[in-house]
């Protein structure tokens, strides 16, 4: 009898998983959406500018708790982004189709800004007898740069509901592997900045045509994007 009942639950536990995994994202929009969070993630903003700021003035170490605050951030857009998903596709469908477009329109007038963004600067390495804070100041500056942020909550909140799928099962479980990626994605980026921040600050700095280059590819690269979830 008792391994009858373990033999059973072990039965509904695999059923259960193997529900799960069809219920996951298809890899053709995973595949959209990475490409998506590595055009984001490569354009200057606040978040890239508080990293590459942090390393460049405190060393890799604050750089790197910089972006462990960023992370945790962005945690909490995924946290809230997914509760007003589930709540919306609960209350109207229909409205989650709406938001679905509103987002592609947001995505193509975040393209517009970029193509009307100034150059993107970084301020310069501090005084050499400037006492470095603790990691925890680090830290909290990346937390608050981004939860103090409306517009990373709003980008995330538009952002997700473009690659959840109703019909494919569980809102739940597609977010929260949208957003496990999210992190990840991001969290890569800003490690990589925190190693690299000088060198990349200053490639740019003396460049202008490269960051004129990379304004225009990166904005009709999210363009590209905007046109190809809106039709989907």
């Amino acid at each position: 009898m008792y391994r009858s009942s373990n033999g059973e639950i072990m039965k509904l536990i695999f059923i259960h998983f193997h529900s799960l995994g069809k219920n996951m994202v298809s890899p053709q929009l995973l595949t959209v959406f990475i490409g998506a969070l590595i055009v984001v993630y490569a354009l200057p903003g606040p978040d890239m500018a508080v990293v590459m700021q942090t390393s460049m003035t405190r060393g890799t170490r604050h750089g790197l708790a910089t972006a462990a605050g960023l992370a945790l951030a962005r945690a909490a857009h995924v946290t809230l982004s997914a509760c007003g998903v589930a709540a919306l596709l609960r209350a109207a469908p229909w409205l989650f189709e709406t938001v679905r477009i509103v987002g592609a329109v947001y995505l193509a007038w975040v393209a517009i800004q970029i193509w009307r963004s100034p150059a993107f600067g970084v301020k310069a390495v501090a005084a050499a007898d400037d006492v470095a804070p603790p990691l925890s100041h680090a830290f909290r500056r990346g937390v608050l740069s981004s939860v103090l942020n409306p517009k990373a909550l709003l980008f995330c909140s538009v952002l997700l509901p473009q690659f959840v799928r109703p019909e494919a099962g569980p809102v739940w479980t597609q977010v929260l592997e949208l957003g496990v990626l999210l992190l990840v994605v991001g969290a890569m980026f800003d490690v990589a900045l925190s190693f690299g921040a000088a060198r990349i600050a200053n490639w740019l700095r003396t460049r202008p045509l490269a960051q004129k280059v990379q304004r225009w590819s990166f904005g009709a690269a999210l363009m590209a994007f905007a046109v190809r979830l809106s039709l989907d």
